[in-house]
């Protein structure tokens, strides 16, 4: 038989595993029975001996845990959508995902490595009061951490971080490490992260994103001035941080100019060796502001010479009144000859800014105006205080004060996205709060009317749990959001204060902007344990015997109350390539329980498969990749199985290409 039916995976792909992919690609000759030979690779790399073991790097107790973590794939678990909380779901792109933002992370590896442009997070400042993730998932820690009274019953994944703890810094530390680890596989080439953070833990945030980006990928330390201090301390500090890396710092441009402005540089250098005298000519009519019957003589221009080589500059109703040919050490000769010879509507610079016009000043030197597309940016950020961005939220939401406590201004957020990002770009955060990315987005996406997408990511906070481990100004903001919360009816829960931000930011986006049309929805997503029951049967979430004795088929193969898009999303996040996102539509032209993933993958969760679903699947249209199907719609009959699929592979073979069908089958 011609085709390899297989189970699809246990789990999705690991971190790991897909590195070793990438270096067994690069160097081949390193991997030897499916394991890392490390000599080999420093051989590779040029090192061929070792001059001892100690290096400088960061570390703390728990890192190589934080690594493992890291490295460690998602078993038994999956996204699980949302429709009723979702907001415009068929039309959409944005996402918005409720969970453990590390296990998210995993989750997104297939679908999103390499395809996020920018991320920002403003993650737990670590200042002693806030709450830390707790990633042991071992029962012996859970357990030892329930009796010494640190998390509850429920094994709460949240827990304060006080600074008399031993393991103050380094608790925080492992928090980050493996959740950087992952977004810096989800970042694009030439994609750029921006972390907000204080003097807390600034100076430990850098050397992890040094050893994780690498030093050399650094863009810079912004200084949001905030303008807003308590009076405490020796200083009343006014400012916070965030700290930018980029994946690849080769392949990221400067930051694009929001205001288009058109700019005056001269276009001539003193003679060097990189700028030589050569002639040029300047036709007439070429501008000059030089006053009326000027003429230039000889050589001009001091240290910038000008040479006078053939005809007579003379100025006429302030352009030349004939051909001059100059000798000058000219900047942009390229652009000159494109620009008075050539098509002018498409010249731009190196920067790829347009070139307006090249013309003489006054004192008969070339200079050249651009309109400014490029720009380096002030490190300083001057984006309102930190008083005004509360209460432009507690405006937005009709609170007397801001339920969220310390949010981030929208313009400064919306300036990043708008100067790092451009159309059809991702948007990732997975610290996403109060939802400050998500409506900067919209702005962003509103003032230029172009469509970039977000992806968020929270952690479904119990505010009423915060509230008890909460300082006295925290309580009052928690109160607030929880008035707020009973107000509209909704659960005591951080995600429901984001969600609801996106809804009221959307509508007054639109109302300001009827003309435009912009994408301000999102599809809401929850983590959850898997909906396939011989992979909760693997994972300990029920056991064989519940798989072997479920009453009917669905419930032999699903866990209870799973829905079939359940099943298809699961499936789907473990395809590669394939983003959250992708078309999903029923395929009832072959069963009413048959759907396709992206045009490539058909899922088929018929109960019975006869010769007639087998005829559909194999003339669909477009032809796909995969096909999936139930073990138990073969009634556990391998021949019956067998045969069906010989009957599949006989009717694929016209689409066939040198032999190779052109799907794979695999079973649930």
């Amino acid at each position: 038989m011609s085709y390899n039916p297989q189970k699809i995976p246990l789990s999705l792909p690991s971190p790991a595993s897909e590195n070793l992919r990438r270096l067994a690609d690069l160097f081949p000759s390193i991997i030897k029975d499916g394991e890392v030979d490390f000599t080999a690779l420093k051989e590779e790399l040029g090192i061929f001996e070792e001059t001892g073991k100690e290096q400088y790097e960061l570390t703390w107790a728990g890192k190589q845990q934080a690594k493992r973590i890291a490295a460690e794939p998602v078993v038994g678990r999956t996204l699980k959508y949302i429709p009723e909380e979702s907001n415009n779901a068929d039309t959409t792109e944005n996402l918005y995902i409720e969970g453990d933002n590390l296990e998210v992370l995993k989750l997104l590896q297939n679908g999103y490595m390499g395809k996020i442009k920018m991320i920002y997070i403003d993650p737990p400042y670590n200042t002693g009061t806030d709450r830390v993730y707790r990633d042991n998932f071992a029962v012996s820690a859970r357990e030892s951490d329930q009796a010494e009274g640190r998390i509850g019953d429920d094994g709460e994944r949240l827990a304060v971080n006080p600074k008399t703890s031993a393991r103050y810094h380094a608790n925080w530390l492992s928090m980050m490490y493996p959740r950087l680890r992952l977004a810096k596989n989800l970042l694009s080439d030439d994609g750029v992260i921006f972390i907000s953070i204080d003097d807390n833990e600034a100076g430990n945030l850098r050397e992890i994103c040094d050893e994780i980006f690498g030093g050399k990928n650094f863009i810079a330390t912004l200084i949001w001035d905030k303008n807003h201090s308590a009076q405490a301390g020796i200083y009343k500090v006014y400012h916070e941080y965030v700290l930018v890396f980029s994946k690849n710092i080769s392949h990221v441009s400067p930051p694009r100019s929001l205001n288009h402005d058109i700019f005056d540089a001269g276009a001539m250098k003193k003679e060097s060796g990189r700028h030589s005298l050569q002639p040029f000519i300047f036709p007439k009519g070429t501008r000059i502001e030089a006053s009326e019957g000027t003429e230039f003589k000889g050589t001009w221009g001091d240290t910038e010479k000008v040479i006078l080589n053939k005809g007579k500059m003379v100025v006429e109703n302030g352009v030349l009144k004939e051909d001059v040919e100059l000798i000058a050490a000219y900047t942009q000769v390229d652009q000159m000859r494109q620009y008075f010879y050539g098509d002018r509507e498409s010249l731009v610079d190196s920067k790829g800014q347009k070139i307006v016009e090249f013309y003489l000043n006054s004192s008969g030197k070339v200079h050249v105006l651009k309109e400014r597309s490029v720009e380096s940016c002030p490190t300083i950020l001057k984006f309102g205080t930190q008083g005004q961005s509360s209460t432009d939220l507690a405006n937005l939401y009709g609170t007397t004060e801001s339920p969220f406590s310390s949010p981030k201004p929208v313009d400064m957020i919306s300036d990043f996205i708008s100067r790092f990002t451009s159309n059809g770009d991702i948007i990732l955060d997975f610290f996403s709060g109060s939802a400050t990315t998500g409506a900067s987005l919209f702005m962003s996406n509103a003032d230029q009317n172009i469509h970039r997408k977000f992806i968020l990511v929270q952690y479904p906070e119990n505010l009423d749990e915060s509230i008890k481990h909460a300082t006295k100004d925290d309580v009052n903001t928690l109160k607030t959001a929880i008035s707020y919360l009973d107000s509209i009816g909704k659960p005591h829960l951080i995600t429901e204060i984001g969600k609801k931000r996106l809804c009221l930011s959307g509508v007054n986006i639109q109302t300001k902007n009827p003309e435009i049309s912009i994408d301000l929805g999102f599809k809401v997503f929850r983590t959850a344990d898997t909906n396939i029951r011989w992979i909760a049967a693997e994972t300990g979430q029920t056991t064989l015997e519940d798989v072997l004795l479920g009453s009917g088929k669905d419930l032999r193969d699903f866990m209870p109350g799973t829905k079939d898009l359940d099943v298809v999303y699961e499936i789907l996040l473990r395809q590669y390539d394939i983003p959250l996102t992708a078309n999903i539509e029923q395929r009832s032209e072959i069963g009413p329980r048959t759907y396709s993933i992206a045009d490539t993958i058909i899922v088929c969760l018929e109960e019975t498969v006869t010769e007639d679903i087998i005829s559909k699947l194999a003339a669909a249209e477009p032809v796909p990749h995969k096909i999936i199907l139930r073990d138990s719609a073969f009634a556990d009959d391998i021949s019956l199985k067998e045969n069906a699929m010989m009957r599949l592979d006989a009717l694929m073979q016209k689409h066939s290409t040198g032999g190779r069908l052109p799907y794979t089958v695999e079973f649930l």
